[in-house]
This record gives structure tokens, C-alpha cells and sequence, in this order.
């Protein structure tokens, strides 16, 4: 059976965005601004601001080339999604593509896998929002909090993807606009031109004076990766949100080109920062977390609430797009009947509203997991999902070797966003993931959710050949 996926509606070119139809589509209700901060912010995720103390502890200064080598990928695999995106934009991205590149299992099973990773993120911000703001009004449980972020959340998302827009344009850019100072005060504190700062600015000093910059010897570099890879997971949003936009092909390139210097400035700019203010193995970076850490040694009033503010507003930023992203996965998934058909019907909106509900409603049940059974039920999904996002990449990477060809054979116009060195830089990606898969094998620490993401991977997959073997065998009498 070959590939069906739908890239276009009647009366429009291929590649061109869904546009509002009489059949009710996706509407395009993004604007530049909207995309333009979803690019930005789409990078800095929550696991930047809480997880990068973990890292230190584990690689010392070397973590910076552990960031360096994810950033690299992550480059590479945008690069490729870029081209793919800007020339046949969809609310099913890499998904969509793989189905058209690779097989209708290609596509079936990268889709769901994707929409279960972020169902299951959903869980997880919503938790860690919760207790940010039950620290803060110790009167309102946990679980309340978490009910009350989930509602909102989905009751924006439901109202139109402008003000999804509208939410994530202020959630990201609070985002930008705090990483951004913490970069710019940070280096003029390390080399000794912050006035009234209590760190006396010691330079590149504290890279080298304890221990060396690969205190736990070149082999962390390694262990730092398999910690930081998925703190850039949320990079191939913005290729999602393109096809709701009113130029897609402008978005995604644009995005696409500045890929490099967000994760230049808001990954190594800023632990850059904190290991030129701070000796990698101070206690206070495992005590209070590297960036409230580095903002006291400063003399910054009341560093630890201004860190939760801001972690608050990455949570609540991740837990809007996470929403977001699985909702259009499913409704992409629906489009090609690789779903319940009501997955891809939309409200007078343009809101895919079925879609937005089954995705909150397995949020909800992983919440309850949560706090029910947190180290059985919910670690197995949190394990289960893990590996995903390596698998997205992957993906990617083989897809894009296929749609070349297509693209070039199809619509040669539409492709404003080239791969560089292409195809030795695309394999040369694919070795990378695949050996960072391998080694996570290796990892104590990290076997057990590679394990689990490649049974659950192999189940999908499984699901997806079956359902196709039927579909052959249901088609071929008719013929």
C-alpha cells in the first residue's frame, strides 16, 4: 500500500499551509511575532534551568562540551527538518513526512510515539508547576494546582490557536528576556565590570582551577550528553505551528537559520556563566540549583523566587506548547486516518477541538499516576517515553534522505532551505544519535529507558504493520 498522506487541500499547490474551507481546517490564526517566539523559546525548556546542575556534578566544566555536541545535533537535525517543513508545511511535520517518505508505518508510528512523549510531558510540567505554586500558597494542595494549570491551559488552547499564540508569545519571551539578562549581567560579573557585585570576578579562572576542565576525566563528556539531549527536546515545534501561520515558508526558515545562536547564547552563554562565577564543585550549585546559585554569588536579592518565577513561566510555557504539539499531532494523525476520524474535524474556530481533549484527557489520568503511583505506573510511562525523542531525530535524519529526492522531483521551487553537505552531514547525524543510543545502553542510569522506549517503539510499529497487512488485504478484493 503506498504512502497517502494528504500535504495539501483541494485547490492548493503542494507544500501551501491548510487554509479555512468550507470542510473546516486548521485556521491561520499564528502571527510572525507568535512563531518568532516559539522559535526562540521553544529551545529553552525547563530541564535547562532545573537539570543543568546534574550535568555540572557530573562532567565538572567539561559539561560545556556535552552541550556543545547535543547543540551540534540538534543543528543538524533542524537544518534538515527546515527543508523538508519550509517547502511542504503541515500540522504533522516529520510525521507527515515520514509517512510520505518512508511508509504509512513510518509516519503511524512516529506520530503516536511523539504525541505519547509530550501527553506524558503534560504530567510532568503540570507537577512541577504545582509545587512552585504550593510553595508559594501552601493552602491550595498539589494536586489543585495541577488541576488548575492543566484547565486553563486547555481552555486556551480551545478558544483559538491565536491565543495559544497569544500565551506562548509572553510565557517565551519572559523566557528570552530573563536567560538574556542573566547572560549579559553574568559576563560583565565575570570579568569584573558589575558594579556592587559580591563575586569578585575571578574570569575564565574557575574553568581550569579545580581539578581541570575534565575533572572527571574526558569519558564524562559522554555522560553529560545522556543528561543534557533531552533538555533541547521542543527545537521542531515552530515546524508544527508553520502550517497555522499566514507564511510558513518565511517562518520556518527564519527559525531554521537562527537555531545556531539560540543555543549558542541560551545553552553555552549561560553555563558558560555559571562556571566562570562559580568553582564547578561548589555546594551551593547542588544545594540550590546552578542559576540561583550563580545570581547569589552576585549579591541578587532574592534569587531563589526570582529563579521560580522564571522556571514557573518555562513549566507553564512547556506545558502550553506540549499541549499544543500532541493536539496537532493527533489531528495530523487523524487527517491520514491514522486516528479516530473526529481527530481531525475542527470547531467553527479552526480548533481541532477532539483532538485537543484526548490529548488533556491522558495528561490528566498521567497526573493522577503521579500522585498515585509515582515510582510503578508513572515512572514506567516517564521511562517509556524517554528515549523518544532521539527516536524523532532519527527519523528526521532518514526521512529527509528520502524527501530530497521528492521535493527536487516535485517541487524544486519550494527548496529555499538546503541541508549543508548533503547527505554526508545527514549520515554523519544518524551515526551520532545511533551511538549516544548505544552508549545510553551502557549507562546504569540510562539502560533501563532506552529499553522500555524501544519495546514501546516496537509495539507501535508492530501496530502499524498490522494495521497496514489489513488494509492491503481489504483492498485487494475490491480491486
Amino acid at each position: 500500500m503506498t504512502s497517502q498522506t494528504t500535504l495539501a487541500k483541494p485547490g492548493h499547490e503542494p507544500g501551501e499551509p491548510d487554509r479555512p474551507d468550507s470542510s473546516g481546517g486548521l485556521q491561520a490564526g499564528l502571527k510572525n511575532r507568535h512563531l518568532s517566539m516559539i522559535a526562540i523559546g521553544g529551545v529553552i525548556g525547563a530541564g535547562l534551568f532545573v537539570g543543568s546542575s546534574a550535568g555540572i556534578a557530573a562532567a565538572g566544566p567539561a559539561i560545556l562540551v556535552s552541550y556543545a555536541m547535543v547543540g551540534l545535533m540538534v543543528v543538524l537535525v533542524m537544518r534538515m527538518l527546515g527543508e523538508m517543513a519550509a517547502a511542504r508545511p503541515s500540522s504533522g511535520s516529520f510525521s507527515a513526512y515520514a509517512d510520505q517518505a518512508l511508509g504509512r508505518w513510518a509516519g503511524f508510528s512516529i506520530g503516536w510515539l511523539y504525541w505519547f512523549f509530550w501527553v506524558v510531558v503534560l504530567a510532568v510540567e503540570a507537577t512541577a508547576g504545582a509545587k512552585i505554586l504550593e510553595s508559594w500558597i501552601p493552602g491550595v494542595p498539589q494536586w489543585a494546582w495541577a488541576l488548575i494549570v492543566m484547565v486553563v491551559l486547555t481552555a486556551t488552547n480551545l478558544v483559538s490557536v491565536g491565543s495559544y499564540g497569544e500565551f506562548e508569545f509572553w510565557f517565551a519571551g519572559i523566557k528570552v528576556v530573563a536567560i538574556g539578562a542573566f547572560v549579559v549581567v553574568g559576563f560583565l560579573a565575570v570579568f569584573g565590570f558589575l558594579p556592587g557585585s559580591d563575586n569578585p570576578g575571578s574570569g575564565l579562572a574557575h574553568l581550569t582551577d579545580s581539578g581541570g576542565f575534565f575533572p572527571e576525566g574526558p569519558g564524562a563528556i559522554l555522560t553529560g550528553v545522556l543528561m543534557v539531549v533531552f533538555s533541547f527536546m521542543g527545537s521542531e515545534i515552530v515546524t508544527l505551528a508553520a502550517g497555522e501561520s499566514s507564511d510558513p515558508q518565511r517562518a520556518v526558515s527564519k527559525a531554521t537559520n537562527s537555531v545556531i545562536w539560540r543555543i549558542a547564547v541560551f545553552y553555552l552563554g549561560s553555563i558558560f556563566v555559571v562556571l566562570t562565577l562559580l568553582p564547578w564543585n561548589d555546594p551551593s550549585i547542588q544545594e540550590k540549583g546552578s542559576y540561583v546559585a550563580a545570581l547569589d554569588s552576585i549579591g541578587i536579592p532574592q534569587a531563589g523566587n526570582v529563579m521560580d518565577f522564571i522556571v514557573l513561566t518555562a513549566v507553564l510555557s512547556c506545558l502550553n506548547s506540549g499541549l499544543y504539539t500532541a493536539s496537532r499531532m493527533a489531528f495530523s494523525l487523524g487527517e491520514r486516518g491514522d486516528a479516530p476520524k473526529s481527530f481531525a474535524q475542527v470547531n467553527k474556530r479552526g480548533v481541532p477541538q477532539a483532538a485537543i481533549l484526548s490529548s488533556v484527557v491522558f495528561g490528566f489520568v498521567a497526573v493522577f499516576f503521579n500522585y498515585q503511583w509515582p515510582d510503578t505506573v508513572f515512572a514506567f510511562l516517564l521511562n517509556s517515553s524517554g528515549a523518544v525523542a532521539l527516536f524523532v531525530w532519527l527519523v528526521i535524519c532518514f526521512t529527509q534522505l528520502r524527501m530530497r529526492g521528492i521535493i527536487l522531483r516535485e517541487t524544486p521551487g519550494k527548496l529555499v532551505v538546503r541541508m549543508w553537505l548533503f547527505p554526508y552531514l545527514t549520515w554523519a547525524t544518524i551515526a551520532a544519535i545511533s551511538f549516544v543510543l548505544v552508549y545510553m545502553l551502557t549507562d546504569d542510569t540510562a539502560r533501563e529507558q532506552v529499553v522500555l522506549s524501544l519495546l514501546v517503539a516496537a509495539l507501535v510499529v508492530g501496530i502499524s504493520l498490522v494495521r497496514e497487512a489489513r488494509s492491503r488485504k481489504a483492498v485487494t478484493p475490491a480491486e
